[in-house]
């Protein structure tokens, strides 16, 4: 074995006890640009740390898109504005940014089903995620499940506070599937204690109007909900044909034309 082979392969040992995968993968491309171009010691050095910073950034994104539990992945530039009815581009290109998470600000995405608000809700998310912050991803009704079975556990004060921590929840699919009286209040508890202090996006595609039904007809425990949440949000309104209705029309083979001409003897 060469001199350089075995110095690479200890450059390897090193950086696996160091856990410093991105300068294993690097550092001997790295060091044939760095020859090549004639750069300094300190130059090479830097970009092999260069790339081990830029390894556990990504390596941290995943962690934390993995720990969002989304149901799938869709970043904002797979959707269509355009064949969006209502929506705003700018205002969606502003919400990306983050900064209403930090001030601790909710979104709330309201209209028919499938025009896509779970999708947006998603691509936020996954925004969140890249910018270092904790999300997490659920159902309402699957929350609410979540929420009684943890009572019934006697484990409710320790999800109620891991929920706290979470820096941006999505719930989406609110208004789907009612609650009873118990899931509701345990649902508004944690709205509420969210309330300026954690930023939280709501899909919904029910009218503010109708969320009584989503809460056992309670008109009180809604108005209080709606209250806090309304009061530091951006509301988007989508509206039209579902996508996915429109995309199932596209895809469908149009139907041969009749032929109502005669047929020669």
């Amino acid at each position: 074995m060469s001199r350089a082979a075995v110095a690479a392969e200890l450059v390897r040992t090193h950086a696996r006890t160091l856990k410093m995968p991105g300068l294993a993968r690097s550092f001997e491309a790295l060091a044939r640009q760095a020859r090549e171009e004639r750069w300094t010691v300190e130059e090479y050095l830097d970009e092999t740390l260069a790339a081990e910073v830029a390894s556990r950034a990504a390596s941290g994104v995943r962690l934390r898109l993995q720990a969002a539990r989304f149901p799938e992945l869709k970043p904002l530039d797979t959707f269509d504005v355009a064949a969006a009815e209502g929506l705003d581009g700018a205002q969606l290109l502003e919400l990306a940014r983050g900064e209403w998470i930090g001030r601790a600000e909710n979104v709330l995405l309201v209209g028919p089903i499938g025009t896509g608000k779970t999708h947006l809700a998603i691509a936020l998310g996954i925004e969140a995620c890249r910018q270092r912050r904790h999300v997490l991803f659920s159902r309402a009704a699957d929350l609410v499940r979540t929420l009684l079975e943890a009572r019934d556990a006697r484990e409710l004060s320790r999800l109620q506070r891991r929920l706290e921590r979470v820096e941006l929840l999505i719930l989406d699919e609110l208004g789907f599937i009612p609650f009873d009286r118990a899931g509701g209040e345990l649902l508004f508890n944690v709205l509420t204690a969210r309330y300026e202090r954690r930023a939280t996006i709501v899909t919904s595609n029910l009218a503010f109007s109708e969320w009584p039904q989503i809460f056992a007809g309670d008109e009180k425990l809604t108005t209080a909900l709606l209250d806090r949440l309304a009061e530091r949000a951006t509301i988007v309104t989508t509206r039209g044909r579902s996508f996915r209705l429109r995309r199932r029309q596209r895809a469908a083979p149009l139907s041969p034309p009749a032929d109502d001409a005669p047929r020669a003897s």
